[in-house]
């Protein structure tokens, strides 16, 4: 009993070694030095690549219709935050066994700007 498991141990020992030492890669082609282009828009090295292509359609601002959104709810987010979200934290420091004020939220509430 003993030495099948031994010999079943050192075929999968083997088997296990074999399948790691391979140097094929998925996707590299060993027999072709095929270019493969970088998955951004621009190549660093193509100058002509901003005189044919759109520079609108890739960057930030038109990336989603929603962040448009975000541009004008920013100044009411933050008028959020100094309104109402700092004051109830300066108040639940004050009495910090009863809010649940933790150490935590000590460090992250002195952290702000």
């Amino acid at each position: 009993m003993n030495l099948a498991q031994n010999v079943i141990g050192i075929v999968m020992l083997t088997m296990v070694a074999a399948g790691c030492s391979t140097t094929h890669q998925q996707g590299a082609s060993v027999d072709s030095k095929e270019y493969t282009p970088p998955t951004s828009i621009y190549n660093i090295l193509d100058s002509t690549a901003l005189v044919y292509s759109d520079p609108a359609a890739g960057s930030a601002v038109n990336d989603h219709p929603l962040r448009w959104l975000g541009f004008v709810a920013n100044p009411i987010g933050h008028a959020f935050d100094y309104g109402i979200n700092r004051p109830m934290y300066t108040l639940a420091s004050g009495f910090a066994y009863l809010s649940g004020y933790t150490a935590e939220d000590n460090m992250v509430n002195a952290q702000r700007r």
